[in-house]
């Protein structure tokens, strides 16, 4: 299943077109109106873009975050410059080595109040299949109640439903290019 979710995401057309679709979508739900710190991941590869999204945020005075990866787990940097970014694990954009332990440059879960989580695949119901490490569903379970998970995704990408196991946490939105999904949440469990 991940393969062929791999296939689709990459056979998508005009991915630039349909991400900035998405995040006029994402832009303009409750959730974000509500949200002071928004968690964004960096795009790589044929995921939905992010960059524009991230930089239309900053400009609304939100602040970003982003994760990076530490053994099996994500921890959040306030990002405020691209320049703060250095390729890293898996080549994916994270924060520089050396600003991780700045003071000030570490964030809680419980300071998010929206986390915009990329994955494989997802179904209406909020279902998600990630890159099968489960560091987002980690993550998702340590947020606050009241922090949204959102996950964006090219239409290409639902599924009548995906597999999910006791630990996978479902979203409380799927936001495509063409609708809004209302997931069953993160209270919901497979």
């Amino acid at each position: 299943m991940r393969q062929m979710a791999r296939e689709r995401r990459a056979a998508q057309g005009d991915k630039d077109l349909a991400s900035r679709r998405i995040g006029r979508q994402l832009i303009d739900s409750a959730e974000y109106a509500r949200a002071e710190t928004v968690l964004f991941y960096v795009d790589a590869d044929s995921e939905v873009r992010t960059r524009e999204t991230i930089e239309a945020t900053w400009a609304r005075g939100k602040r970003v975050a982003v994760p990076y990866c530490v053994g099996n787990e994500l921890r959040l940097f306030p990002l405020e410059d691209w320049s703060e970014l250095a390729p890293g694990i898996f080549g994916i954009l994270e924060p520089r080595q050396a600003l991780r332990d700045v003071a000030g440059k570490r964030l809680d879960t419980a300071e998010l109040d929206l986390i915009v989580v990329p994955g494989l695949a997802f179904d209406r119901c909020g279902g998600r299949l990630g890159q099968g490490k489960g560091y987002y569903d980690r993550l998702l379970s340590d947020a606050p109640s009241h922090t949204a998970a959102v996950g964006v995704a090219f239409q290409c990408q639902l599924l009548p439903e995906v597999p999910m196991q006791p630990h996978d946490v479902f979203l409380d939105q799927v936001i495509t290019e063409e609708t809004v999904h209302q997931g069953k949440g993160r209270a919901q469990r497979s």
